[in-house]
């Protein structure tokens, strides 16, 4: 017990700023800033404020950090079973919890800082609102209480679009909403795609992911049905004159592919379908929106 403790520690001291920087899970956070970043373009006509540009990616950039400390924390325990999660900092005991989540408490409060002194109120209440929805409603209660966990608590991860428009404007507008209900409906096809690619691993954690409660072809069919309602949902901006022809194109033909890769996954599957499913996911979205900023600008 004591080799345990000594062992621990030793690990905990040893932390490096990587292990740091990896408990914030940056690429899910770049992801995430660059639809905040089109939502704060999309708000206005012109360029976005100097100020409100720098400390409104800062401050949405830091309490998204904070979160994902916070859900390392609370998880090391399924990840230290997982294969995909088993080398996190904290579940390797690289970094201490008791440290961790004073890391996450210093990203959050200087996060809610700046956007409360150099942005505005609603915005900093917004994304602290978001941080307590992933942290604590998702990770700590419905990931372990429910499979359809990822389609409630998504609605977190998809606020970014409507942080950065209530931070160039003040206010909620339902073009800001419409982006939310993009990513709303994005995210239970991208992450049941993993969910089917890993589904052993959430059984032996015991985590009621969709494939291990309802079967994997089951899951397989309601990714089918998420992406067909996403293509549907991708057309609003357009229908709304929100964006322009450029979108439709772009969007039009990323949906497609999107649609391409859940029938084949459904339909004559291969062993890395579902892993090609989520990664192009990812890649959708990303350049979804980057599609969106182009349209807004030419």
């Amino acid at each position: 017990m004591r080799q345990s403790l000594s062992a621990s520690a030793k690990l905990s001291s040893s932390a490096s700023w990587r292990d740091y920087y990896e408990l914030t899970k940056p690429r899910v956070v770049m992801l995430l800033l660059l639809t905040a970043l089109v939502g704060m373009c999309l708000a206005t006509p012109t360029w976005v404020d100097p100020v409100v540009l720098t400390a409104g990616m800062l401050g949405i950039g830091l309490l998204s950090s904070a979160a994902a400390v916070i859900n390392h924390v609370v998880d090391h325990r399924i990840d230290s079973i997982m294969a995909r999660t088993f080398n996190r900092p904290v579940a390797r005991g690289k970094v201490s919890p008791k440290r961790a989540l004073l890391f996450a408490a210093t990203l959050g409060v200087v996060g809610f800082v700046l956007l409360a002194a150099f942005v505005n109120m609603l915005t900093a209440w917004l994304t602290l609102a978001s941080l307590v929805g992933y942290a604590v409603i998702y990770t700590m209660y419905l990931k372990r209480a429910t499979p359809q966990n990822i389609v409630i608590g998504g609605l977190a991860g998809a606020a970014p679009p409507l942080l950065g428009w209530t931070a160039v404007t003040g206010e909620i507008h339902a073009y800001g909403l419409l982006l939310v209900l993009i990513i709303f409906t994005w995210t239970p096809p991208h992450f049941w795609a993993l969910a089917i690619h890993r589904e052993k691993d959430y059984a032996k954690a015991k985590i009621p992911m969709l494939p291990n409660t309802h079967g994997v072809e089951f899951t397989k069919t309601c990714v089918v049905l998420y992406t067909l309602l996403l293509c549907a949902i991708c057309l609003l901006p357009y229908l709304t004159g929100m964006s322009g022809p450029l979108y439709l194109v772009g969007s039009s033909l990323l949906n497609a592919y999107f649609m391409f890769m859940a029938l084949k996954l459904k339909f004559k599957p291969s062993e890395t379908t579902a892993m090609d499913t989520f990664k192009f996911s990812i890649l959708h979205l990303m350049l979804l929106f980057v599609v969106l900023l182009v349209d807004h600008y030419i």
